[in-house]
């Protein structure tokens, strides 16, 4: 079992930055695909970034690469989303996730375990 916690979202204006943290407890962390997924009102949740569990393989949705970039720190059972250079469109409840398996990471369904997320706000 492991329990996530999201951090660090809030109200941040156009082409400012945040960082996002998932806290997770439980067994071998380490070993889990983490990824970072969103839901804007009106749309379906949308894959964001992933890491597998060396850290050595980060994947991104289009429109955010160049942009976003995901890191872990498996010493702190630790995933960080960096986002730079927002939009008004990244608003959206960011969410974290953890996957066993290796697989699609950009599949939703595919993931095991859940935070309760937490809200990005842009303004313009």
């Amino acid at each position: 079992q492991v329990q996530l916690v999201e951090s660090g979202g809030g109200l941040v204006q156009s082409g400012g930055s945040l960082r996002l943290s998932c806290a997770a407890s439980g067994r071998t962390f380490s070993s889990y695909v983490m990824g970072w997924f969103r839901l804007a009102p009106g749309k379906e949740r949308e894959f964001v970034a992933a890491i597998t569990w060396s850290g050595l393989g980060t994947y991104y949705t289009d429109s955010v690469k160049g942009r976003f970039t995901i890191s872990r720190d498996n010493a702190k059972n630790t995933v960080y989303l960096q986002m730079n250079s927002l939009k008004p469109e990244d608003t959206a409840v960011y969410y974290c996730a953890a996957r066993y398996s290796s697989g699609n990471y950009r599949n939703s369904n595919e993931y095991d375990y859940w935070g309760q997320g937490t809200q990005v706000t842009v303004s313009s």
